[in-house]
């Protein structure tokens, strides 16, 4: 269906033009039939295009004009930018560029275009030592399609050398989940808002898509508005968002450990495989912790996870060798399992329509799939603690611009210590003010431009207005007893529902069939998730796989990990609410180490209890502690005390090379290549049975990844890594 929303007419438009020529309606026709051949090639022999699909296709190809597309997940939005691409391309225009804003995304939306034939590249931060190649490839005609991350677009090096030739050269501007470039929209990014930009030094007849599945007046408005930069209007096309397939429901238990219980009894009434979402990383991981205790088959997938693991991951769950991930919105837009059987929220998410935009993962090709909300009393601390570091006050702000200097760049990290924010606000905060104009990232970090800037101060009171509507609204849809699907429609303008609301009730969620889940589950059950949820420990998940791009940097390793540590232990991550607030003093200070003494006897007990609870295949004979860079004491004499409590051979410490210089880097790769050669390893052919390998601090883990390695090389049949926290 197509239709444009009254409150813009000023800026859209129908799908037909008077001055369409009788030339053009021959061409067209033509098209549609190449159109319909491409489709068949993306999605079978049965394939053939919507008439609002090729109404947008035409609009790019034939018209070259700029469209907003709004459209349910599963519509076939993608199909509409890649075949447009084709035919571009075969017509001789220049390669389309995809600013798409997730890793998952990428990767499925490269397989779609090797399916409609169309050669795809991308950009984005886990391929950087291919960045070179894939803009040669670019520059000799030989990629169709560039995928690229938004943060690409203010890389100085792709901002300043690359992205003016594609802006010269595109045939094409595709803003995939472009609810992302309105601040109104539930999943801004910062960095999206550079498109406006772009699409403004585009030629007048470079055609521009917009595609997203959640976007409400407000944000269609916004979006449009943006897209129409540079002249001409733009096209909207906007159609139903009901979801036939999706059975929705809602289930309040406010006890989490009774709420998590009969989640794990539920899990095997579900159907097929699917998503169990969490609002933290922390309760992610204590989920698949706790699901996978009681006998089910998933994993964490948060934004922790590294981008090789995360894909390996998509994989486990697109092959059903999984029964869920359990993730945090890391794993949202994009990805794409037709035959998903269940979304399940454990809290829930602060606005509806971001609640929309993740169970429409589901069901995409199946007739039934569940969608389960299990509600609880924590979520509004979570939601207030999300809204706490949006965006600050004026004051930080400017403490901000005092900072910077004019003439030369600095660093996130050097400009850290002289304002009152953390690295991630930093980060946002500089990205607002670049697209402002009033900052300028340069090699080496960001210059002040000097250009004068205000603080919006009335549009941010109003999206604090509009946030704490949303989360009003989500406790509405919790508490509602009329019908979900429509509830969730309203909140999205449907259009369909405003001009029918009875006839647009799905008929399908526990309200229409009056079929509420029960809330009973044994206490048993209950008990024993009690139990694992309270007690000291947390599963220290080993890297699966080398970071990419390795060969480049010298270092001959790739793949899957084959020769690394066994699943290790920690005490309790510094982010924990218990265990946490006694870590953090030891471990984590703003000037670490705050103390390198040794573990206090509190401590040292709950050392004691997870290594009995550990059930660890074969037990570790031997212990080699890693000399820690922040807390050499500290590591040192712990593994002196474990070895002394565990009656196991003390190897001492694995020293770090004193020549060799301190890892600081933070991409994956460039920290793998600088532990290469760091430690003095000990032979070690003598051992019998396991090592247990033990730190202060799990950080990203690839210090003792790396360590366990060079162990297993040196003799060690087994590595089991052990520290007193992870910082997440």
């Amino acid at each position: 269906m197509s239709v444009t929303a009254g409150t813009m007419e000023d800026m859209t438009e129908t799908t037909s033009r008077d001055t369409t020529t009788a030339a053009e309606h021959r061409h067209a026709g033509g098209l549609r039939a190449r159109a319909d051949e491409l489709l068949r090639g993306l999605a079978g022999d049965g394939a053939s295009l919507r008439e609002d699909q090729w109404a947008a296709i035409e609009a790019l190809v034939v018209q070259r004009r700029r469209a907003l597309v709004v459209q349910r997940t599963g519509w076939g939005k993608s199909a509409v930018y890649f075949i447009a691409a084709a035919l571009l391309r075969e017509q001789g225009f220049g390669p389309t560029v995809i600013v798409s804003p997730l890793l998952a995304l990428m990767r499925n939306q490269v397989a779609a275009a090797e399916r409609a034939g169309v050669r795809a590249a991308t950009v984005n931060s886990a391929n950087v030592t291919e960045w070179d190649d894939v803009h040669a490839a670019v520059r000799e005609g030989r990629i169709d399609v560039l995928l690229v991350s938004p943060e690409r677009l203010n890389n100085p090096d792709f901002r300043d050398s690359i992205l003016p030739a594609l802006a010269a050269d595109a045939g094409l501007v595709v803003v995939d989940e472009a609810h992302c470039v309105s601040d109104w929209g539930h999943d801004f990014r910062p960095d999206y808002r550079r498109i406006r930009t772009l699409v403004g030094e585009l030629g007048t007849d470079v055609p521009v898509l917009a595609t997203t599945a959640t976007a409400n007046d407000r944000v269609v408005a916004d979006v449009a508005a943006q897209l129409g930069v540079g002249g001409g209007e733009t096209l909207v096309l906007r159609g139903s968002l009901d979801r036939e397939s999706l059975h929705l429901s809602v289930t309040t238990i406010d006890d989490a450990a009774r709420r998590t219980a009969w989640l794990a009894r539920t899990l095997y009434e579900l159907p097929g495989s699917g998503i169990v979402y969490a609002l933290t990383v922390s309760a992610a991981e204590d989920l698949a912790e706790t699901l996978t205790a009681a006998g089910h088959t998933v994993a964490a997938y948060t934004g922790r996870t590294e981008a090789t693991e995360r894909e390996g991951l998509e994989q486990a769950l697109l092959d059903n060798e999984v029964k869920a991930l359990v993730a945090t919105s890391a794993l949202g837009m994009g990805f794409d399992k037709p035959d998903l059987g269940f979304v399940v929220h454990v809290g829930a998410p602060s606005s509806p329509i971001a609640y929309y935009q993740q169970v429409g993962r589901a069901g995409r090709a199946t007739e039934r799939a569940e969608v389960l909300l299990l509600p609880g009393p924590e979520d509004r601390r979570i939601w207030e603690y999300f809204s706490s570091v949006a965006f600050p006050p004026e004051a930080t702000v400017r403490s901000v611009l005092d900072a910077l200097e004019t003439d030369r760049a600095q660093s996130t990290a050097a400009l850290e210590p002289l304002v009152d924010l953390g690295r991630t606000r930093l980060e946002m905060v500089l990205k607002v003010l670049d697209v402002d104009g009033a900052v300028r990232r340069v090699r080496g970090g960001w210059i002040a431009t000097g250009a004068p800037w205000e603080y919006d101060d009335t549009r941010y009171g109003r999206l604090d207005e509009a946030r704490r509507a949303e989360q009003q609204a989500m406790l509405d849809y919790i508490a509602t007893d009329e019908c979900r699907m429509v509830f969730l429609r309203r909140q999205l303008d449907d259009p369909d529902v405003a001009a029918d609301p009875d006839a647009a009730r799905c008929g399908r969620c526990d309200n229409c069939t009056n079929t509420h889940r029960g809330v009973e589950v044994a206490d048993s059950d209950v008990e024993r998730t009690r139990a694992q949820l309270d007690r000291p420990g947390v599963l220290l998940s080993p890297r699966k796989q080398w970071p990419t791009g390795l060969g480049k940097l010298g270092v001959s390793l790739s793949g899957r990990i084959s020769d690394g540590p066994e699943p290790g232990r920690v005490v309790g991550r510094l982010s924990d609410l218990g265990w946490g607030a006694r870590l953090r003093p030891l471990l984590d200070g703003p000037d670490r180490p705050l103390t390198d003494d040794p573990a206090d006897a509190q401590l040292m007990r709950a050392v004691v209890e997870v290594l009995a609870a550990w059930d660890w295949a074969r037990r570790p004979t031997s212990v080699l502690a890693v000399e820690s860079a922040t807390h050499p004491r500290l590591s040192a004499s712990l593994g002196q005390r474990v070895a002394a409590l565990g009656r196991m051979r003390d190897l001492g410490v694995l020293r770090r090379r004193p020549d060799h210089p301190p890892v600081s880097a933070a991409n994956s790769a460039l920290r793998v290549a600088g532990l290469v050669d760091a430690f003095e390893v000990p032979a070690l052919e003598d051992l019998d049975g396991p090592v247990l390998l033990v730190d202060a601090l799990a950080d990203t883990g690839w210090t003792l990844t790396y360590a366990a390695h060079e162990v297993l090389r040196a003799g060690a049949d087994a590595v089991l890594p052990f520290a007193l926290a992870s910082v997440r």
